[in-house]
Parts: structure tokens; C-alpha cells; sequence
């Protein structure tokens, strides 16, 4: 696989941790990574290391600085709303075809891309265009990230559903284990699973920050990849 989006079916799903574990993952497996985020809203200048932007970097083993961010999330915004109300809070916007571009040649660079989304697949980017368009305009293998909280399975295979309809390419599923209550995690993937065959469904259970997961999840991983 030479490149991947990580969408999710939400904000604060889990895309970010999981896309920082798939590159340290083929790091230490020697493999070249190279990962992305273009558009990200809520940002703190001052707190940038903490940003979704920073995470990657640190994963990549790269470090936080002014030339990097701007390298990997060239589209950022402070207020915590979607991408075009946040843009439209400073007078700016997203250039949805210069956006694509970039996508583009990101996606050419050496060994594994992968280029994480921002919020839901149906977030709006500008007045016109969703993440759903985004991913439509670049026909790479999309990697959906969802959560173990009561209500995920409805809206996993709904995203499922609109993916599909787009005829995009699902590389996968990971459900990455949530704080909020619902069914165990297992649970949760065995059910996303049964509806979602053939689609490679794997469970995420929570880490300490900065730890891998088990290899047992590790090998599971090597089939998206």
C-alpha cells in the first residue's frame, strides 16, 4: 500500500492515535513512513508539539518545529469547529482544489503515506465540498476509524455504507477502544465485523501514551498495510 486516508466516523475518534501507531509500527520495522495532516482546526500556535500535527511528527521522530508544521498541516485554523467555520471565523478559507493538489503529492512520497482526515467523513470543508469529496477526489485506500461507545456500530456501518456507495477503496476498519460507555471492545468488532464482511475489522484497546499495542494487534495492523 503506497498510500492511505485515515478518516473517522466522528472528532476525536481516535484517527490521530491511531495513525501515530501505525508509523511508529513501521519504524520499527525499518519501512519508510511519511504521514500528514493538512487541515486541522483548534489549534493552539503556543501548544503546536500537542497538536494533532505535532503527534505525527513526534511519531515520525521528527521535531515540532515552525518549517515542519507547516510541511504537514498547511491549513490550520484556531477555533474548534468544522474546517469552513473555522476558516470563515478568520476570513480565510480552504482551497478545495489546492487542498487535493497537495493531498496529491503527498500521497507520491516515498514508502507508506498516510494522510489523516479531519473529523467525520461528512465534515464540511468549504461551501461546497465534505472530507467525503476529498477522499473521492485522491481514489486512495481509505482506513476508518471508529470508537467502542454506545451508538458506534450504527455509525460505523453507516460511514461504511457511504464510503462504499463512493466506490472507495476500504483498506479496513479499527475500533479504537473509547472511555465512553458501550459493549466491550470485542463485542463491538465481532458485530461491525459480521456486517461488514469482507472488510478486515481489528479492535484497538487503549494504551499508556507513547506505548505499542500488543503484537497479537501489531500483526493484525500488517494486513492494512
Amino acid at each position: 500500500m503506497a498510500a492511505v486516508f485515515v478518516t473517522g466516523t466522528g472528532t476525536d475518534i481516535g484517527k490521530t492515535f491511531v495513525t501515530a501507531m501505525l508509523v511508529r509500527h513501521l519504524r520499527d520495522a525499518g519501512r519508510p513512513v511519511e504521514a500528514f495532516k493538512p487541515v486541522m482546526s483548534g489549534v493552539d500556535p503556543a501548544n503546536i508539539a500537542r497538536s494533532d500535527a505535532g503527534v505525527l511528527l513526534t511519531a515520525l521522530g521528527r521535531a515540532t518545529t515552525p518549517q515542519e508544521i507547516d510541511r504537514v498541516a498547511p491549513w490550520r485554523f484556531a477555533a474548534p469547529l468544522s474546517p469552513d467555520l473555522a476558516a470563515q471565523a478568520e476570513g480565510r478559507s480552504v482551497d478545495f482544489g489546492k487542498l487535493v493538489d497537495f493531498s496529491r503529492a503527498a500521497a507520491y512520497g516515498r514508502g507508506t503515506v498516510f494522510i489523516e482526515g479531519v473529523g467525520g467523513i461528512m465534515v464540511p470543508l468549504d461551501a461546497t465540498h465534505t472530507v467525503l469529496d476529498w477522499m473521492s477526489a485522491l481514489r486512495i485506500p481509505v482506513l476508518l476509524v471508529t470508537g467502542s461507545y454506545l451508538g458506534t456500530i450504527s455509525h460505523t456501518l453507516t460511514a461504511l455504507h457511504v464510503l462504499a456507495h463512493r466506490n472507495l477503496d476500504i483498506a479496513g476498519v479499527v475500533v479504537s477502544e473509547s472511555e465512553a460507555p458501550g459493549a466491550s471492545l470485542d463485542d463491538t468488532v465481532a458485530t461491525i465485523a459480521r456486517f461488514a464482511v469482507p472488510i478486515e475489522v481489528i479492535g484497538l484497546p487503549r494504551v499508556p501514551a507513547g506505548e505499542q499495542p500488543s503484537a497479537t494487534v501489531r500483526s493484525r495492523i500488517d494486513r492494512f498495510l
